[in-house]
C-alpha cells in the first residue's frame, strides 16, 4: 500500500526550522535520511516507510544521517567517579555528546556528600548538587546538534546522605537543563512498608553518616514534584531486574526522558511507529503493523553500522550489545479512530496486546537478524539462548516533535489538550486537532463545537452523548490511576522503559501524587513522573487557544 507525505502545516513549519538543511524539502529530507542509513540495497523500502509517516526515527537520525556530523542515536548515558579529573573529564564528555545532537544522563550517586573530607587538602566536599550546576550551566553553552537546548538526566540513589537537598533543588529556578529522578531501591521500599529507619550511606567508605524516616522522605519527593513536576522515580531494582543483560552489571541511570536505561557509555537510536495511520476502514490493519515493526527494527539496526560515535568509549559499548528501542506513537488517536476511550478496561486490554504483538515481531526480526548478520557480541550471559542481533528492540518514547511531524499524538499518551498553542522555534503556533471536526458533529445545543473546542481544549460542558464524551476526555480529565495502570500494561511488553507523565488536575494533593508512585511500583512499572497543571511559570502546553497563527 502507497500513502502520500501529508504534513501538517505544524509538521512542515517544525521541519523547515529545525530538520532541513539548506535548500531542502521534506521529501529530500527522507531520501537523504533513507539512502544514508539504507545504502543501495535497503534505500527505497526505508525511503518508502519514512515517507508514508509510519514511523520516523528519533530527531538526531532525521537531522544529521548523510551529514557530515552524522551522529544518529538520542540516548547516553556517561558515568560520573568521585574524583574532580572524573567528574570535569565526564563534564567534557557532555559537550561533545550534546555537540552532536543527544541527550545525557547521569547517576550522581558515587559523589561522596556535601562536608565530606576531600584527600589532601583541608576542605570539604560540596557534594553532587553543586556538581549538578556545573554541567546545567555547561549545557546553556551548547545547543544539541546546534539545533536544540541540551537535556540532562540526573539520578541519584535515594541512601545517597545529600537525598534531600537532591529532591528539592529545582525549587525556586535552576537546574533547567536537568530532569532529576530519585533511585529507590527495594530495601527503602520495605522501610517505607514496615517504618524502620532506613540508612543513608557515604559512597566513598560505605559509613552510614544518619537514618532517616523513610516517611519523610517518601512525603519530600512527593511534596516536590506536587510543586514543580520533579523529581520523579526509577525503581533501580525492577530495571535491573529485567534486564536483558544482567550478567554486565546494574544500571544507575537514563536517558532525559527515563525511557531507556543503559549502562555508562551505551547509546540507543529510537523509532517509533504511527498507530494511527495503522488503522484502515475503523479497524487495525494488523499486517501493516507488523511489516512496518519488521522494517522498523531493520532500519534501527542498520542505524547502529552508519552511525558515527562521538567517543570510542560509546562506540565499544553499543555495538557490544546493540541496543534498539523501536515504539509507538499515535496511540491516543488510534484509539479515537477505533471508538474506544483511553479511560476504559477495554482501553487497557487493546494496549497490551497490541504491545505483546510488537514485541515478538520485533524479537522475532532481531533473531533472524541475529541468524542472517551475527548477534550482539555481548550475549553470553544474556537471557537470550539462542540467536539474537539487539540486547533490546523496544521502548515507549515521548516523541516530543516527530509526533508533531507525523501529525499524530504523542507516545502512549492521552490527548493533553484538543486545541493549544506552542511556540515553535519562536514562531507562535495554534493547533486544533483534526479528530474533533472528523469525528464530532458542527454544533451540540446550539453551540459551535469546534469554536468550544478552540476556547477550552476540551469537549466538557457540551451536551453531547456520553460515547463521545468518554472518547474524547483530555489527559487531565482521566483518573491519575489510570493513567499508571495504562503505562504498566505497556511496560509489561517493552524492554528498556516507558517514557510516560501522569497529568494531574491543579488540585492535586501529596497523598495523591504518593499514591500514584506506590502504585506505579506495585503495577510493576520502571519510572514514574507527575505533573500538576499550572505547578510551573514555563508550562509549554496550556489547554485551549488564544492566538492564531497556524491552524492543524
Amino acid at each position: 500500500m502507497v500513502y502520500r507525505m501529508e504534513l501538517s502545516p505544524q509538521g512542515r513549519l517544525l521541519l523547515e526550522r529545525r530538520y532541513l538543511l539548506p535548500g531542502e524539502t521534506p521529501g529530500g529530507l527522507f531520501s537523504r535520511v533513507a539512502g544514508a542509513v539504507g545504502g543501495s540495497r535497503r534505500s527505497r523500502e526505508f525511503f518508502s516507510l519514512l515517507k508514508s509517516l509510519l514511523f520516523l526515527p528519533n530527531s538526531p537520525t532525521l537531522m544529521n544521517a548523510g551529514t557530515p556530523a552524522g551522529q544518529l542515536s538520542a540516548c547516553f548515558v556517561l558515568p560520573i567517579e568521585d574524583t574532580l579529573e572524573g567528574i570535569f573529564g565526564s563534564l567534557t564528555r557532555m559537550a561533545l555528546v550534546h555537540r552532536s545532537g543527544g541527550g545525557t544522563g547521569f547517576s550522581f550517586s558515587r559523589i561522596r556528600p556535601r562536608g565530606d573530607i576531600v584527600n589532601g587538602t583541608m576542605g570539604a566536599a560540596t557534594g553532587p548538587v553543586s556538581f549538578m550546576r556545573v554541567f546545567d550551566a555547561a549545557t546553556d553553552a551548547v545547543r544539541q546538534g546546534g539545533r536544540r537546548r541540551g537535556a540532562n538526566m540526573g539520578v541519584l540513589a535515594a541512601s545517597h546522605p545529600d537525598i534531600e537537598e537532591f529532591v528539592t533543588a529545582k525549587q525556586g529556578g535552576g537546574l533547567s537543563n536537568f530532569n532529576i529522578s530519585v533511585g529507590i531501591d527495594e530495601k527503602f521500599l520495605r522501610c517505607l512498608a514496615t517504618g524502620r529507619e532506613y540508612d543513608l550511606t557515604n559512597p566513598r567508605d560505605g559509613s552510614v553518616p544518619r537514618s532517616i524516616d523513610p516517611r519523610s522522605l517518601w512525603h519530600l519527593i512527593a511534596a516536590s514534584a506536587r510543586d514543580s513536576g520533579e523529581p520523579g522515580m526509577l525503581f533501580l531494582d525492577e530495571i535491573n531486574r529485567r534486564s536483558t543483560t544482567p550478567h554486565l552489571g546494574p544500571i544507575e541511570a537514563t536517558n532525559p526522558c527515563g525511557e531507556q536505561p543503559l549502562y555508562p557509555y551505551e547509546s540507543c537510536n529510537l523509532g517509533s511507529v504511527n498507530l494511527a495511520r495503522c488503522v484502515r476502514k475503523n479497524d487495525l490493519d494488523m499486517d501493516l503493523l507488523e511489516a512496518t515493526v519488521r522494517c522498523g527494527v531493520d532500519f534501527l539496526d542498520a542505524v547502529i553500522d552508519v552511525n558515527r560515535f562521538p567517543l570510542p568509549e560509546i562506540r565499544e559499548k553499543t555495538l557490544a550489545t546493540r541496543k534498539i528501542g523501536l515504539g509507538v506513537m499515535g496511540f491516543s488517536e488510534a484509539l479515537i479512530r477505533l471508538g474506544i476511550p483511553y479511560e476504559s478496561e477495554e482501553a487497557l486490554r487493546f494496549a497490551g496486546s497490541l504491545m505483546e504483538r510488537i514485541e515478538a515481531r520485533a524479537r522475532e526480526r532481531s533473531e533472524e537478524l541475529g541468524e542472517e548478520l551475527g548477534s550482539f557480541p555481548a550475549i553470553e550471559g544474556s537471557i537470550f539462548s539462542g540467536e539474537m542481533r539487539n540486547a533490546t528492540v523496544t521502548t515507549i518514547a515521548p516523541t516530543g516533535s516527530i509526533h508533531l511531524i507525523a501529525g499524530t499524538t504523542s507516545g502512549i499518551e492521552p490527548v493533553f489538550s484538543f486545541a493549544y498553542n506552542r511556540t515553535i522555534d519562536g514562531q507562535p503556533v495554534r493547533i486544533t486537532s483534526d479528530l474533533v471536526l472528523e469525528f464530532l458533529p458542527k454544533t451540540a445545543g446550539g453551540r459551535d463545537v469546534a469554536d468550544h473546542v478552540r476556547r477550552y481544549g476540551t469537549v466538557a460542558g457540551l451536551p453531547l452523548d456520553d460515547h463521545a464524551r468518554d472518547l474524547f476526555k483530555t489527559a487531565l480529565e482521566i483518573a491519575p490511576e489510570h493513567h499508571v495502570r495504562m503505562q504498566a500494561a505497556f511496560q509489561k511488553h517493552v524492554d528498556n522503559a516507558v517514557s510516560k507523565t501522569v497529568n494531574l488536575p491543579e488540585s492535586a494533593t501529596v497523598d495523591d501524587i504518593a499514591r500514584v508512585f506506590s502504585l506505579a511500583h506495585d503495577l510493576g512499572c520502571k519510572g514514574i513522573t507527575i505533573y500538576r497543571y499550572r505547578s510551573r511559570p514555563d508550562q509549554v502546553l496550556s489547554q485551549g487557544c488564544d492566538v492564531c497563527q497556524i491552524d492543524g
